[in-house]
């Protein structure tokens, strides 16, 4: 394994699935670690447990927007370079796992579900998820 997927793993655990893959690659394009993980903290279970999109992908999502994203207000190209990457991404987590929706990712509502089981659906599935997105920023980044 690369050595980002083995620091988003490293990460996964004491921190969210957000928090892990922003976590992997924030000091290569100039935010540090803390800063990153603060920033990503609300992401994690689907946004907070809204079980909305996968707290994997949204740390991915601030990945390329942190390494592509618009600084300058002129800058179109950045936007639109970003936005062409975060698509590509979502067509490849989806190609792996037919969504990005942490709930039919996990298959229980994470705010309002059994929480034994929605304990035991992030300890079984939700490593899984943080090692595909770091694999596809790998190959799109």
């Amino acid at each position: 394994m690369s050595d980002k997927i083995n620091k988003a793993l490293e990460m996964f655990g004491p921190f969210s699935c957000s928090q892990a893959v922003l976590a992997a690659w924030c000091e290569d394009y100039g935010l540090d670690e803390q800063t990153a993980l603060k920033i990503s903290c609300g992401f994690g279970s689907g946004m907070a447990r809204l079980s909305r999109t996968c707290g994997a992908v949204t740390g991915a999502y601030m990945a390329i927007g942190l390494k592509h994203g618009k600084c300058e207000p002129g800058d179109a190209a950045a936007k639109e370079k970003t936005f062409g990457l975060i698509h590509e991404f979502d067509r490849r987590f989806c190609e792996k796992h037919g969504t990005t929706n942490c709930k039919e990712l996990l298959g229980v509502d994470l705010m309002s579900g059994d929480q034994a089981l929605c304990g035991a659906r992030i300890a079984e599935r939700c490593a899984g998820f943080v090692k595909d997105a770091t694999e596809i920023l790998e190959a799109i980044l």
